[in-house]
């Protein structure tokens, strides 16, 4: 059985003019063009491609990789508008449609939209905008701290909307985020909070006493590397502490106080020193 808009690994069953025929199975034969044809490409080879439709809508198999597949979200570009609906680049010759029904916004080419990817009835890609339909309605099972891949789909009054692990919902606060962030982007991130609704907070930093460890190493080290002198401390912008070592002003400082009370640096007016290795 093959599966429509994703990679598959299919058997070579013969060559023709024009490239081979790959093993459908209860689909029948499936053209790999000859442009797309591996080197070597012998009858009885396994080859990996993706399957999708050509412009007369058959079948068809490619080594070109799209942008993202069937079951996957993505940040792409609209290329072309019908009546019927959008045509989206993602990058295959013949464009992604985006029917006009699954559209939550006016769209214009040029523009960018966030959509999923997935099989209408008739077993045609397609995208979608209600990302809402494509979330799976069971809770995740996950735990507060845990590390999981995040893909920024919306911005809200409160921050940026998460998709964890392709699968929920959950929400970066504003004031919790210290870099910027688009439409679209792929970042790694943690669990921050479930709550009684199973709504989920998220961080962009490890949460708890691992990560003021963490932090703190990561403060050690550039001291290190700076001859064990840095002209910062507790009243350093935030901008600046960021720039340095990638987190919150409040994090720094909770792991800066936890070096000074181990007695493995000081904390001065003009910065901080390292007096011993931790």
């Amino acid at each position: 059985m093959i599966h429509i808009g994703q990679l598959n690994k299919l058997k070579v069953l013969k060559h023709v003019a024009h490239g081979v025929y790959l093993d459908g199975g209860n689909d029948g034969e499936i053209l790999l063009p000859l442009r797309y044809m591996p080197d070597p490409c012998e009858v009885g080879d396994l080859v990996e491609v993706f399957i999708c439709y050509d412009s007369d809508d058959r079948l068809m198999a490619t080594t070109e990789i799209p942008f993202a597949m069937v079951g996957q979200f993505a940040h792409l570009r609209v290329k072309a508008l019908e009546k019927v609906g959008a045509f989206l680049d993602w990058g295959l010759p013949k464009d992604l449609f985006l029917p006009f029904s699954e559209q939550t916004r006016e769209l214009r080419v040029g523009q960018y939209a966030v959509v999923y990817i997935y099989l209408d009835k008739s077993d045609r890609i397609s995208a979608s905008m209600r990302l809402d339909r494509f979330m799976d309605k069971e809770p995740g099972n996950y735990e507060e701290g845990a590390a999981v891949d995040l893909f920024i789909a919306a911005k809200t009054d409160l921050g940026f909307k998460a998709i964890i692990n392709g699968r929920h919902w959950g929400v970066l606060y504003s004031n919790e985020v210290f870099e910027p962030l688009d439409y679209g982007q792929r970042v790694k991130g943690f669990i921050k909070k479930i709550r009684p609704d199973g709504k989920i907070d998220l961080s962009l930093q490890k949460t708890g006493y691992k990560a003021t460890q963490d932090i703190g190493e990561k403060i050690l080290q550039v001291l290190q590397d700076k001859g064990g002198y840095l002209p910062i401390n507790d009243k350093t912008s935030a901008e600046t502490i960021y720039d340095l070592f990638g987190v919150s002003k409040k994090k720094y400082k909770m792991a800066l106080g936890g070096l000074y009370k181990q007695r493995i640096i000081t904390v001065n007016d003009d910065g901080i020193r390292l007096v011993r290795k931790p």
